[in-house]
């Protein structure tokens, strides 16, 4: 993983150090930020007819045009909707940036206009920034840096970023943060929630259910994403955990040039993951960028429990080269992160699973284990409605699964049972939809599921963790101790048919390592205790096995992609 350009933590030019910043951080508090409105009702009442007057006017523009056929009304309607969101302040321009990702939900020719949410926003008055700068830092920028331009190079919704220079020549970039944003951000937060609260019994398919909680796990993290100390920290940490990973690049911190509210960081030139035309006009494989966007969400989610949950366009790059077949990627703006705990991180490891396996008891109970259903609700009426709604979506084949489909079925599912969205979950599903939305602007015809299923079979196929070893004891053998050589056989066809065919080599050298390790104890156990049961050898299974092995780790494949990945042209 290339960490960016290094930098000395101390010059005497510079001012305060991050250490030496202690000032107050803002906190988001629904129950006394509530108070603390209601006690000014000027600023409320104005507030709130000026938001109910915006929205109601664009809501109504959309039910009477939204349906026309002519692509001028559909332009001038995407523009309305960008205009309201940026004019109503940060917190609604939050809700675009999350629709702009999501072309199954909004119409395409509204797509591009939202697009600019991301980084194409007003930016506010540059004597505005540098007297923040002055402030945080205790000097002004042109003392500071070398080079500090008069104009930022991007403005997005937090704030707004400078493309400036140090004395050692490095480019740097400089995020100031927006005035007077906890103000802001806490008065709309009051008002989105309360305004949530108040229609969520109205709402159907109990997409009502939990609301202020979900908006409240918005809240938390917003406050937490303008405090840029934070934002330095989490940006370190997550380089941390991609270091052995070269096609993840993260921007390295300027610590002596931060504070709360500016963040100075290596500059990233890369291309935007925004448009499929622009990123092969600079001779980059979309397929490779999407499959290391999609593997590295992955990573995050199943590995780490550690995740950017974030990954719109305006904060993904794309960089030349390749490795192994992946493109590589640039991650910036780290102040919307979370953390999964493990217990979720081995159910929804488990889900994947037992979604392609099609074993929908097992799934039913990995969606009491998170949260989605409650421990008392009864499960015999939802598995089979999960294996209507989910199995058909599947199809006959792992590449034909459509989360469009499976949202346009879930919500006929929700409107029957208690199913609901734990506010725990609200950034884990933001960060999903994101990342799949982004991949199918780039792809029309992406399927997560394609690059999701090899990921989690690799894993449990090497078997290196103990939570691994487990869950892949749980998919081969049944509950009767009976070994599934089919589903052995389908976890081995995913990985071969999923990705470059040199993944079978440390598939082979994993597996054999697992077999014959003391790691693997328990899998020898399992496996001798199914070959031999009711007091015979089951040789129909031993066979099947042994063929099985044969089929796929054929001396003719491994020699092929040995020669592969000595090849230095194959990636």
């Amino acid at each position: 993983m290339e960490r960016g350009t290094q930098f000395l933590e101390s010059d005497h030019r510079w001012g305060r150090t991050l250490a030496e910043d202690i000032s107050p951080t803002p906190r988001y508090d629904p129950n006394a930020d509530l108070r603390w409105l209601l006690r000014r009702p000027w600023v409320l009442i104005s507030r709130l007819i000026v938001v109910l007057w915006r929205l109601a006017g664009l809501g109504l523009r959309l039910a009477v045009q939204s349906s026309s056929t002519d692509a001028r009304v559909q332009q001038r309607l995407a523009r309305a909707i960008l205009e309201t969101l940026n004019d109503l302040g940060p917190c609604f321009i939050k809700v675009g940036q999350a629709l702009s990702t999501r072309p199954d939900l909004v119409r395409r020719d509204w797509l591009e206009e939202l697009a600019r949410l991301q980084d194409d926003l007003p930016p506010f008055p540059h004597a505005v920034a540098l007297a923040l700068i002055e402030a945080e830092l205790g000097a002004p920028a042109h003392q500071l840096y070398e080079e500090f331009p008069d104009y930022p190079m991007a403005a997005a919704s937090l704030g707004q970023v400078y493309r400036a220079r140090l004395s050692e020549g490095h480019w740097v970039a400089v995020k100031v943060q927006r005035p007077d944003l906890p103000f802001v951000l806490r008065r709309d937060l009051v008002i989105i929630r309360s305004l949530a609260v108040l229609t969520a019994p109205f709402l159907p398919l109990n997409l009502g259910f939990g609301l202020g909680a979900i908006i409240d796990e918005f809240g938390y993290t917003l406050f937490e994403e303008i405090d840029y100390r934070r934002e330095a920290d989490n940006a370190e940490r997550f380089a941390t955990l991609f270091q052995d990973h070269p096609e993840v690049t993260v921007p390295a911190v300027v610590r002596p040039l931060s504070s709360r509210r500016v963040l100075t960081t290596s500059w990233i030139n890369g291309t935007k993951l925004q448009s499929r035309r622009e990123l092969e006009a600079h001779h980059l494989d979309p397929a490779a960028l999407i499959r290391t966007g999609v593997i590295a969400g992955l990573q995050q989610l199943l590995e780490f429990g550690y995740f950017h949950a974030d990954p719109h366009p305006g904060n993904l790059f794309a960089l030349p080269g390749k490795t192994n077949g992946l493109g590589h990627v640039a991650y910036v703006d780290f102040g919307m992160m979370d953390s999964l705990s493990d217990a979720d991180r081995l159910t929804l490891t488990g889900a994947v699973v037992h979604l392609i396996n099609r074993d929908f008891d097992a799934l039913a109970r990995d969606f009491v284990a998170l949260g989605f259903l409650n421990p008392s609700t009864p499960l015999g009426p939802i598995v089979p409605a999960l294996e209507e709604v989910l199995g058909g979506a599947l199809g006959e084949n792992v590449g034909s699964f459509n989360f469009k489909a499976i949202t346009d079925r879930f919500s006929e599912l929700m409107y029957d049972y208690p199913f609901r969205v734990p506010a725990r979950f609200a950034l884990i599903i933001r960060a999903v939809v994101s990342q799949e939305g982004l991949a199918m602007r780039l792809d029309p015809d992406f399927r997560i599921i394609r690059v999701a299923y090899p990921y989690v079979a690799k894993r449990l196929l090497a078997g290196d963790t103990a939570e691994m070893r487990e869950k892949l004891l749980e998919v081969i053998f049944d509950r009767d101790g009976r070994l599934r050589v089919e589903r052995l056989e389908n976890l081995l066809a995913v990985v071969e048919n999923g990705s470059a065919s040199t993944d079978l080599l440390p598939v082979a050298r994993d597996g054999l390592r697992l077999l014959l390790g003391k790691e693997g104890t328990s899998l020898r156990q399992r496996l001798l205790l199914s070959l031999v049961s009711d007091d015979r050898l089951h040789t129909d299974d031993l066979q099947a096995l042994l063929g099985l092995m044969r089929r796929t780790f054929s001396a003719r494949k491994l020699a092929t992609g040995l020669l592969a990945r000595l090849n230095p042209l194959a990636a």
